[in-house]
């Protein structure tokens, strides 16, 4: 999601307990499964930040959100993924995610 040097200072900030867990991640979400060739990168990112909200892992879609731009995403579809979220997710759980979403936006300078 934020390429080598993402994951190269994961695993150099990893504390010997983490260590482990950021090496699994690494190699098997990040590597084996999103570089999986049938889905681009931009639509792996929307369909994870949906399925977090969903999941209700607000601190989780702060950082995918900076992935799914990293990705091409843009302001306007990832407000389409919250708007098409709150009917299947509810209310609660959209608005969660589309406060940390706009919030990480923000921060980013996304129009």
């Amino acid at each position: 999601m934020f390429g080598k040097e993402g994951a190269d200072d994961h695993h150099a900030n990893a504390s010997d307990m983490m260590e482990p867990i950021q090496d699994i991640v690494t190699r098997i979400c990040f590597g084996e499964i999103w570089q999986r060739p049938a889905l681009d990168l931009k639509t792996r990112s929307l369909i994870t930040l949906a399925m977090l909200v969903a999941t209700g892992r607000t601190h989780e879609v702060k950082i995918h959100t900076r992935g799914a731009v990293a990705n091409g995403a843009t302001r306007e579809e990832l407000k389409e993924l919250f708007l098409h979220a709150f009917p299947y997710c509810g209310i609660p759980l959209m608005v969660d995610g589309m406060v940390a979403c706009e919030a990480t936006l923000n921060e980013l300078g996304v129009k």
